[in-house]
């Protein structure tokens, strides 16, 4: 079989700027391959990660950090479905991956030879697209046809929103080229551009847009998951928190990983303050009559998915008269069952449009500017008494009576260091910071797989963002069943000095004794809470990575410094708590809300 076209994959792709290259080594990729590991623009970013669940789950870390394309490449069979559970995170998360799947040719499928499935649209709605990259390259049709679909692939990856392409390969023998063969790229490759297309509503759709904004009084903005630094964005074109709340008169909410609280996002006269971020605090247990001063008449929605399972339940139970949600493209989600508009536009070109197209708040008819105040008054009560208890010293997060893990993550969050890049894993470690939110002024960027809210690849994510930005502090905060479940993200030969790992080892899914439903269940300890007895410290011994356990406050406190300081490389802080404890502590804190809002 003729290779060439093969090998300009690589060329293809090195065109359009994609530099990382994530591959796990079969003998059916190998032109794929050599193409790669060859090319002069992909020397030092080709990583052979061995499992493939791992992999994938890398190169999606990967690409969140480089916001670019990465390059999957397997060999055939069940290789590829290995990718799978990252894909279909890459997919509602919206991160570009390009997957290059090596198969037999079409007519060996279904014919009972090894490793030999059915790979074509391998990933189905979990995939931006699929393409078959043809098997006979020799007529220059077939060629052009070849190069063509590589750069659609490329190109789709990218567009927004963005996901992950699959590239099905068949390939032929021989695979490898003969013993001392050069292999060439060619340089008059087709290549095909896009450029990117800069949505924006029209002049008389902003203008309506600004007279329905005027005529309402109890305006809320909820962001959900993003990568980007939405509030950076809008300070980098001069806007301000004060100009913000001067025009709108409205109230903004964020979880988390939304990347739009005010500890994320610093400059010189003080740090960003518009947005409320403690919501789980204050609206746990909250009752109708505070609902319903809470509810908005318009709800403007920006971002992909919330954690907060009460800020939901309000706008599911209290919907508002209209529901925006800022989205370039792609399908929309009606989360709150209240979806009436949806703006076709990048979320901080939408909110500039918005802030230029309304009557600024001031300018405002008194009692429109009465009612506004009275709304966001309504938030700010609740909101600030929520704050002062997540930062009150003497409650019991911070002075505990007993140890466990939701204290030490306060802890822990309290430590991180300055620009980390912070991942969450799924359970109760994304939860736990909801709650807690990021301490002020570190500025730190926060990551979690909440496309697919799976355990699956966390710690691989958080281990493909530290590969790509070696500069940068990465820490990963885990549970034992994430952590054991996804150990393989470390068998790979790449050092790791940046990577942190505080890992809570409850010996089981402690998330069960929490949430309602299991935990009143006589099939809880053996069905649900999955007990086990590993500890990480082989995990640490295997790979070369420094080990710290912990079983108190004291020696945590002790091992903090040392865990986070830069020169101690690659580390894991295993913090060991029982879960019984662990789920009477948070009864305990849920009263103290409880009473504290009463």
């Amino acid at each position: 079989m003729n290779m060439q076209a093969v090998y300009n994959i690589a060329e293809i792709c090195a065109r359009h700027g994609l530099t990382d290259v994530v591959l796990s080594p079969g003998s059916r990729s190998a032109p794929l391959t050599i193409a790669f590991a060859r090319h002069p623009a992909f020397v030092g970013k080709v990583r052979v990660i061995p499992d493939e669940r791992a992999a994938a789950f890398i190169a999606l870390g990967i690409a969140q950090a480089t916001r670019r394309p990465v390059v999957l490449v397997c060999t055939s069979g069940s290789a590829g479905l290995n990718y799978a559970p990252a894909v279909a995170e890459a997919f509602f998360q919206q991160v570009p991956l390009l997957v290059l799947t090596a198969d037999r040719p079409p007519e060996w499928i279904d014919q009972l030879d090894g490793q030999t499935i059915r790979q074509q649209n391998l990933y189905g709605r979990h995939a931006k697209g699929s393409f078959d990259f043809p098997v006979n390259t020799t007529h220059p049709d077939e060629k052009w046809f070849s190069e063509r679909i590589i750069n659609e692939a490329i190109n789709l990856a990218q567009a927004a929103p963005a996901g992950p392409v699959q590239v099905n390969v068949p390939l032929r023998e021989p695979f490898y080229p003969k013993a001392g063969e050069k292999i060439t790229f060619e340089q008059d490759v087709k290549i095909i551009r896009e450029t990117k297309n800069v949505l924006r509503p029209t002049s008389e759709a902003i203008k309506e847009l600004g007279v329905a904004f005027d005529s309402y009084s109890r305006i809320l903005f909820v962001f959900g998951q993003q990568q980007h630094q939405l509030w950076q964005t809008l300070l980098d074109k001069g806007w301000s928190d004060y100009t913000l709340e001067e025009i709108t008169g409205a109230v903004f909410v964020g979880d988390i990983i939304s990347n739009v609280t005010s500890e994320n996002i610093s400059r010189e006269e003080g740090f960003f303050d518009v947005t409320h971020y403690s919501q789980d605090v204050g609206l746990a247990d909250s009752s109708e009559e505070l609902k319903s001063e809470l509810k908005p008449e318009l709800l403007i929605t920006v971002g992909l998915s919330l954690i907060s399972k009460s800020l939901k339940q309000l706008l599911r139970q209290h919907a508002p008269q209209e529901h925006w949600h800022i989205q370039p493209a792609g399908e929309v989600a009606d989360t709150f069952k209240s979806l009436t508009k949806i703006i076709r536009a990048e979320p901080a070109e939408a909110i500039l449009m918005l802030m230029e197209a309304v009557t600024a708040e001031h300018l405002l008819p008194e009692n429109k500017q009465s009612m506004r105040a009275v709304y966001r008054l309504s938030w700010d009560a609740v909101m600030g008494k929520s704050t002062q208890f997540l930062l009150d010293e003497n409650n019991l997060i911070y002075k505990p009576t007993v140890f466990g893990e939701f204290a030490s993550l306060a802890r822990c969050l309290r430590s991180l260091p300055q620009t980390t890049a912070l991942h969450l894993a799924n359970s109760m470690a994304v939860r736990y910071a909801n709650i807690l939110g990021i301490w002020p002024g570190r500025q730190i960027e926060v990551f979690a797989n909440r496309g697919t809210s799976g355990i699956d690849g966390c710690t691989s994510t958080a281990v493909g963002y530290a590969l790509a930005r070696p500069e940068r502090p990465v820490v990963l905060l885990t549970g034992d069943v994430a952590f054991f479940y996804d150990r393989n993200a470390f068998w790979h030969n790449y050092p790791l000095p940046n990577l942190r790992v505080v890992l809570f080892n409850n010996h089981g899914g402690g998330i069960f004794r929490i949430i309602d439903g299991p935990r009143q269940q006589p099939e809880l300890d053996e069905f649900f809470e999955t007990r086990q007895a590993l500890t990480a410290e082989n995990t640490c011994r295997d790979f070369g990575m420094r080990y710290f356990p912990v079983t108190d406050f004291a020696a945590l406190d002790a091992a903090l410094p040392a865990f986070f300081a830069a020169e101690t490389g690659a580390a894991v802080l295993e913090i060991f708590t029982d879960s019984r404890t662990n789920a009477a502590f948070f009864e305990e804190y849920r009263a103290a809300v409880k009473k504290a809002f009463s």
